[in-house]
């Protein structure tokens, strides 16, 4: 144990004495939604910038992430309409099978699978293009500090390159959380998944059980039971997508169930027990004791993701992390070393694609400063908007009403919920599933927060959040004269509901 500190000093001692540094003005590590396009606007600014990627320019989102789950997703949308054409007067004609009966859906998990990486490649080499068109030396390889602003990067081939930076910045981003379930260790690789791996499945699992019931776990819990596949959702919280309004999250549990996904919820997987058919048996606990959920053939571990920072090595250069790994900023990006910078996921939640882009825009500020402005942009009181794909979306924007009122104990706080079935549009085009619940300042009536359980809903909350961001209190939207019939109308009618 003790002799592992020195032997990592001798090695960094020998990768500086042995290489030849080469100096950039600006190094970024990991090509993220942030990384990317500020590496490209400092080389268009005429600085030497190096982008240092382990693996795929585009960062998660563009790989693993918000690209191929939604393009998915999309898949599951068409699946689920193709079950209800008859609730519209639809009527499919026989097929092969010389049957016409309601649900009977062939899916080719090969085609979406194949969609999926046509598109993600597509992205992913827009993103290399530009990338080096810009002039930005892309390095493929592992990344670690070795002293201030140095890093040793282990090429793909093996080499060793060392560079140095007159600014550094971290965007490594975060990986799912390790499975630790007793028993994993006998079930088939290809059959426990990450929100990565589960992507690359050429067969629909016939009994998928997801450990997590957050966004990641609900996204893929409900595509893959519109693909047919039966799937239990495992979830030690209290309610689906922990961190949102009750009453609506409420509602998901209750759609989910409807559309034949189990959900347990304040339950925790214990352990596995093989068979000899290949399938496998997850015991459980919950308050009542303990049972077993029989017949899985893949398990989904989406409870949680982990920095991407231990192999940094970021104590060598005096960047601080926080007690899970997290680098520590300020609200304009800087950590605890001068010249030494962090955006995207590696800095702390909220981890979402839209934040990180945000990270560029502050860092852009600072680091390349433009002549029309003198001040810098800062992540200090930056409204949070997301999406979870979930059908229904899942819309939110600023304060959920606890947060509102903890925020503001001496205001008056009222809250506005209205069912979809209010909604014109959702009931010609049958979706009427969920609510829109908005919460506001009586005395002033300032928006403080918005959630939309709904059909579009995400382009529904992007209406509200432009009226924050114009500081348009909720009469504005009352009384604002929408197209008729759109799904944004009903933003005339939720106020009637404040209580």
């Amino acid at each position: 144990m003790y002799l592992r500190p020195i032997l990592q000093r001798a090695k960094n001692l020998f990768i500086r004495t042995m290489a030849t540094t080469t100096k950039y003005d600006a190094i970024v590590i990991g090509s993220g939604q942030g990384g990317t396009p500020l590496a490209r606007a400092l080389a268009e600014a005429k600085h030497k910038t190096a982008l240092i990627e382990r693996e795929h320019i585009g960062g998660c989102c563009v790989n693993d992430g918000c690209t191929p789950t939604k393009t998915m997703i999309a898949s599951g949308r068409v699946a689920y309409l193709s079950q209800r054409g008859p609730d519209y007067g639809v009527h499919s004609p026989p097929g092969a099978s010389g049957s016409a009966r309601r649900n009977e859906v062939s899916i080719d998990m090969e085609k979406i699978r194949q969609r999926k990486r046509d598109i993600v490649k597509s992205f992913r080499t827009g993103n290399e293009n530009r990338t080096k068109g810009a002039g930005v030396d892309v390095l493929m390889g592992d990344a670690s500090f070795v002293g201030d602003r140095i890093l040793s990067v282990l090429m793909g081939d093996g080499s060793h390159r060392l560079v140095s930076g007159e600014k550094v910045i971290i965007n490594t981003g975060c990986r799912p959380a390790a499975p630790v379930l007793k028993g994993l260790e006998k079930v088939e690789k290809a059959r426990v998944l990450d929100s990565t791996s589960i992507m690359e499945l050429g067969e629909v699992p016939e009994h998928l059980v997801v450990v997590g019931g957050g966004y990641i776990g609900a996204e893929f819990g409900q595509l893959f039971r519109r693909l047919r596949a039966k799937v239990t959702i495992v979830h030690r919280g209290t309610q689906l997508l922990p961190r949102e309004d009750k009453e609506l999250a409420d509602m998901l549990l209750d759609i989910f169930r409807e559309d034949g996904i189990v959900v347990h919820l304040e339950t925790t997987p214990i352990g596995i027990s093989t068979s000899s058919n290949g399938s496998f048996d997850v015991s459980i606990r919950d308050r009542y004791g303990e049972a077993v959920l029989t017949g899985a053939t893949h398990i989904l571990f989406a409870a949680g993701r982990v920095p991407n920072s231990k192999g940094l090595n970021a104590q060598a250069t005096g960047v601080k992390t926080d007690e899970r790994g997290y680098v520590v900023t300020n609200e304009v990006l800087e950590t605890s070393a001068p010249g030494i910078y962090a955006m995207g996921d590696i800095k702390g939640p909220p981890a979402f694609t839209h934040i990180s882009y945000d990270d560029f825009r502050v860092l852009r500020s600072s680091l390349l400063p433009s002549n029309e402005s003198t001040s810098k942009l800062s992540v200090k009181n930056r409204l949070v908007s997301y999406v979870a794909y979930t059908d229904p979306q899942f819309a939110h924007v600023g304060l959920h009403e606890h947060e509102a009122r903890e925020k503001f104990p001496d205001r008056k706080i009222l809250t506005a919920q209205m069912p979809m079935t209010f909604v014109a549009r959702a009931l010609e085009t049958g979706e009427t599933r969920g609510a829109m619940k908005a919460v506001v300042d009586r005395d002033t009536g300032c928006i403080l927060g918005f959630s939309c359980l709904g059909s579009e809903g995400g382009e529904l909350m992007s209406v509200v959040q432009m009226a924050i961001l114009g500081n348009l209190p909720y009469q504005k939207l009352q009384d604002a004269v929408f197209a008729h019939p759109t799904f944004a109308e009903s933003l005339n009618n939720l106020w009637g509901f404040l209580k």
